[in-house]
């Protein structure tokens, strides 16, 4: 019985972490195409935001958990409110 629970268990935190990565790759597309819109490369918009050119990569690739602080200065570089670089998702 207690095994059940923990294989039970397990399957629910895969199944959470399996969603929780679906949302940090749609907001890593989201990012990307913004970006893009603007006509920034990567290299450029990290220099805006004065965040390192990979963390930027990471974060369009949905490998990166992007703090609240960081969102903030993402929506920033693109010149959106908070609200708006989540549109969509």
């Amino acid at each position: 019985l207690i095994v059940r629970r923990f294989i039970i268990y397990r399957m629910d935190a895969v199944f959470m972490a399996d969603e929780a990565s679906e949302i940090l790759i749609q907001f890593g597309e989201r990012l990307r195409s913004l970006r893009k819109e603007r006509n920034f490369s990567q290299e450029k918009f990290a220099e805006i935001c004065e965040l390192d050119r990979t963390y930027v990569s990471g974060i369009e690739r949905g490998e990166r958990n992007v703090s609240l602080k960081n969102l903030k200065v993402l929506a920033d570089g693109l010149g959106l409110r908070l609200t708006d670089l989540f549109a969509g998702l």
